[in-house]
């Protein structure tokens, strides 16, 4: 057993104070990961209020970077003292869905954090997500782990784990955005604001950002927005006088709640499509009537983990990051400790900034 510290959250919307865990050696086919930076995901939130599931005590944190220091028996194809960003959904590459070219819907994606990983004070600890990457260490498997180049610095690259790969995947790989159509982006935290710079990747003419928060908007607008608007009710007829009185072609949610994925299906035009991001409460209902779906003849797809392969999507992001196309670090409005969790989640409640990494 090894001693790390983590940030560890015992119950439904607790103080996450940080710990001493009891960490065994790394399992078959697994590494030890000594954490460089992890990203606050308004995932993490939603497993801490109980908006999804998640059995307690754990360990949060999901977007992470770091150093490869120990491997576990039978491990091919990581090495100790490799840089690495962790895949939080790794694919099993043998399940229907993998077979079928769909990583992103893995049928054991989620397995490696139903079980305990550690132990704090005798307790049994579980691995949110299956990275548990607050803390100082943690195991993963070793097809967890994507390779990250050197001359990357880990604290820009954590953010590939998540934001980066849901928000410009969005764009990319679900809604398949082409040169010279119209995009909506509602919601600017982390992944949206990623989604923003995948829109202005892919061509897109008219890129509105939507976000209450009006302190984002200049950042948004610097990332690739060329309008910034606040929810209200005039929203559709906004955007329709900025797409030709249509609506857009793409709505992009990254908020994850009723009532924002039906502004997004509403203010798209005729034959448009509004794709999915954020992850909401199953309480939370969403209703159409039955003359819209057909008459306005609109799509409307969920999106999950950008659609993406992270293997394959990594590089080509790392690739767009080098050319300047990709804007990492201009994401990260916040640096915090370990001990300062907390704060973050509170910042991430009150929607203040973009996104917050802790750095070890």
């Amino acid at each position: 057993m090894s001693e790390v510290r983590a940030a560890v959250l015992r119950e439904r919307d607790g103080a996450m104070p940080v710990e001493t865990l009891e960490l065994p050696p790394p399992g078959p086919g697994q590494v030890r990961v000594k954490l460089a930076a992890a990203g606050v995901c308004h995932s993490d939130l939603s497993l801490a209020n109980g908006t999804l599931r998640q059995q307690f005590p754990v360990v949060l944190g999901h977007e992470g970077a770091g150093t490869v220091v120990e491997l576990g028996p039978d491990v091919a194809g990581v090495a100790v003292g490799d840089h690495v960003v962790l895949n939080w959904s790794p694919s099993c590459g043998l399940c229907w869905f993998c077979l079928a070219g769909e990583p992103y819907l893995c049928e054991h994606g989620a397995d490696g954090g139903a079980t305990p990983y550690a132990t704090a004070g005798g307790d049994p600890v579980y691995p949110g997500l299956g990275t548990a990457a607050f803390a100082t260490e943690t195991n993963v498997g070793a097809n967890a782990c994507i390779p990250l180049p050197a001359d990357v610095p880990m604290e820009e690259a954590a953010l590939l784990g998540c934001a980066v790969l849901t928000g410009v995947g969005a764009v990319t790989n679900a809604a398949r955005v082409q040169p010279g159509q119209s995009v909506v982006v509602i919601g600017l935290g982390g992944v949206g604001l990623a989604a923003l710079q995948g829109a202005r990747i892919a061509g897109a003419s008219v890129i509105v950002a939507v976000d209450p928060a009006e302190a984002k908007h200049e950042l948004a607008q610097r990332l690739g927005a060329t309008h910034a608007l606040v929810p209200s009710d005039s929203l559709g007829k906004q955007i329709r006088s900025l797409t030709g009185g249509r609506g857009a072609d793409h709505a992009i949610e990254c908020v994850g709640r009723a009532g924002t994925i039906r502004t997004a299906w509403s203010i798209v035009r005729r034959g448009g499509r509004a794709t999915i991001v954020g992850l909401g409460a199953p309480s939370d209902t969403l209703t159409f009537n039955a003359l819209e779906v057909a008459y306005f003849a609109r799509s409307l797809a969920g999106c999950m983990y950008g659609n993406s392969n992270p293997a394959a999507d990594v590089p080509k992001l790392l690739d767009l990051h080098r050319t300047g196309r990709l804007d990492l670090r201009s994401l990260v409005t916040e640096h915090r400790p370990l001990s300062e969790v907390d704060v973050a989640f509170a910042d991430l409640r009150s929607g203040t900034g973009a996104r917050t990494l802790i750095t070890f």
